[in-house]
């Protein structure tokens, strides 16, 4: 698989706290950045991921090139919403972070996120697109939120002007019932990583964003709770068969060869038919053997007597 080092550029500024997409636009480009870090690093474990935002005063690099996810999180929560874009800026540090990778072997890729209006006129994104295409950098467009006319060209001239080998690509995702990220895997941006389209991903997003995975959780971004849900699945499963194995009568044993009791269960006397007989017959013996005894004992007693 490609082995690359990818420079993610978030849009933080005042356009992203809009609703229009689910749940927010700064919401979506977080859920969508953990999908992106999750297929580079799934493509090829030595691929890196870092992170920096182009809102409020400038840009910021907030997470440097890695391997660890944890810091992308963090990087994401450490982010706050305010001022306006800096693309052009916002790109060129990107570049600059990217030049000072420590695998020199790893290709070269910007993603950059864009929700709000594009201050620099197409001659300053041209000339930037063509700098960048020398340095042998691929620069991937999301573009969502303010889709204006006027936005989507300067895009589409930067676009033209920067494809190379490599390929760099332009996605337009314009709101939806579906999430951000879940339209992001149908683009080439995600699809030349291998990630698959997921299945019902519009009636999923139209529902609530169960995004057709089993139990609504992507295992690619989150596969410790997916890992935890299956288990928790199949201990269900196995107690629930533990039951109704526990249930059903034991097998090889049957009830033919046993006789049946004909007599009552008690007898005219209240006691128990089936001891009773038992023993009233010990009984019996006990007083025919005492009558034996004393006949015995009155015999020797005559005896003595005659003598």
């Amino acid at each position: 698989m490609v082995l690359e080092a990818t420079m993610i550029v978030v849009d933080n500024s005042e356009s992203s706290r809009n609703g229009d997409y689910v749940p927010s636009r700064w919401e979506a480009q977080s859920d969508a950045v953990n999908l992106i870090f999750s297929a580079k690093t799934q493509a090829n474990p030595e691929s890196s991921v870092g992170l920096m935002s182009m809102g409020g005063k400038g840009p910021e690099v907030l997470v440097t090139l890695t391997t660890d996810f944890g810091k992308v999180l963090d990087g994401i929560h450490r982010t706050k919403i305010r001022g306006s874009t800096h693309l052009a800026t916002g790109i060129q540090i990107a570049g600059l972070a990217l030049k000072h990778r420590q695998n020199k072997s790893q290709r070269q890729r910007i993603i950059v996120f864009t929700c709000s209006p594009i201050a620099e006129s197409e001659a300053q994104l041209v000339k930037l697109a063509k700098r960048m295409k020398k340095n042998n950098i691929s620069i991937d467009f999301i573009a969502f939120g303010d889709l204006e006319p006027e936005n989507t060209k300067k895009l589409e001239v930067f676009n033209e002007n920067i494809k190379g080998g490599d390929g760099s690509h332009l996605a337009v995702i314009p709101p939806g019932p579906s999430l951000l990220s879940d339209t992001l895997v149908t683009t080439p941006i995600l699809s030349a990583d291998g990630v698959a389209p997921r299945e019902g991903a519009d009636e999923a997003g139209a529902d609530g964003g169960g995004g057709g995975f089993e139990f609504g959780v992507d295992p690619s971004t989150d596969p410790e709770l997916a890992i935890a849900l299956r288990m928790s699945m199949e201990e269900e499963k196995a107690r629930q068969e533990r039951e109704d194995k526990a249930k059903e009568p034991p097998k090889g044993e049957s009830l033919e060869g046993i006789p049946e009791e004909n007599q009552p269960l008690l007898d005219g006397q209240g006691e128990a038919s089936g001891t009773g007989g038992d023993k009233m017959d010990e009984d019996k013996k006990e007083s025919s053997e005492a009558q034996e005894g004393k006949k015995d004992g009155d015999g020797n007693a005559d005896k003595m007597d005659t003598a």
